[in-house]
């Protein structure tokens, strides 16, 4: 989190957490859960508040999002989806595989899930929307690195490294290796990448609205895709033309 701004973070880090509790909340609970000084989130919330995104209820002396918050991201899910078919991919997948289903954006460095489905088995990959992963170190980023030129690849292979979003730093020989083991199977399948035990099988699909490029990918225990590997990567191979129209 160092390349952000804090008091920018923290208001985000406010309404996440009211995101979660989902009810009116008292400045000692959110100091607290946030590990904030009492006097410092008094001064954000009340900010919060006179920018018209909370409401403060002097007599309960709690505070709850206002409708503003409703209505400001109200559009985005229009401009994300505005074919329809990726979400019913994604639930046609989800019914299919039983394993959470993730859509993944390229967003600068990363791979950033847009949307999630998550699986009902007990052990299930389990992350919030939002969620970023480095383009070099993850399935969902493979995938996304796998249909651009091997020029536009290093060149985004030095950024992370420059930036520090690879760690530990990236190496040529084994980001290329990776890539063209994707690009020879059609899919990437990470194992243990980002968490132990954890692992996603992810394709590329046709670009999004405003040409974002996007990849779907099965995520749950390692031992499990290896497990059910044929059968999801077949499943991914039919139903993306199906559902949106073009070879996958």
């Amino acid at each position: 989190m160092r390349e952000t701004v804090k008091s920018a973070r923290r208001v985000f880090e406010v309404l996440e957490y009211f995101d979660r509790e989902r009810r009116p909340l008292a400045l000692g609970e959110i100091a607290a859960a946030l590990a904030y000084p009492a006097s410092s989130a008094s001064i954000l919330l009340k900010s919060i508040v006179a920018l018209g995104y909370l409401e403060y209820d002097r007599a309960s002396r709690t505070y709850f999002p206002t409708m503003r918050i409703a209505a400001l991201g109200r559009w985005v899910e229009g401009a994300l989806f505005a074919d329809r078919p990726i979400l019913s991919l994604m639930e046609h997948l989800h019914q299919a595989l039983g394993e959470t289903v993730i859509l993944g954006a390229e967003s600068d460095l990363h791979a950033q899930y847009i949307h999630l489905i998550h699986s009902a088995e007990p052990l299930h990959f389990a992350v919030p929307v939002g969620t970023r992963r480095p383009l070099g170190g993850s399935g969902m980023g493979w995938a996304l690195l796998a249909g651009l030129s091997d020029r536009e690849i290093e060149k985004r292979r030095r950024r992370m490294n420059a930036e520090g979003v690879q760690r530990p730093r990236l190496a040529a020989e084994d980001l290329a290796l990776r890539i063209r083991l994707v690009r020879a199977r059609g899919y990437a399948f990470s194992k243990g990448s980002i968490s132990e035990g954890v692992g996603i099988i992810a394709m590329a699909i046709p670009a999004a609205p405003h040409g974002r490029r996007l990849s779907i990918g099965l995520g749950g225990p390692v031992v499990r895709l290896q497990r059910k590997e044929k059968a999801i990567v077949a499943e991914l191979r039919s139903a993306i033309p199906r559902f949106l129209g073009e070879a996958a």
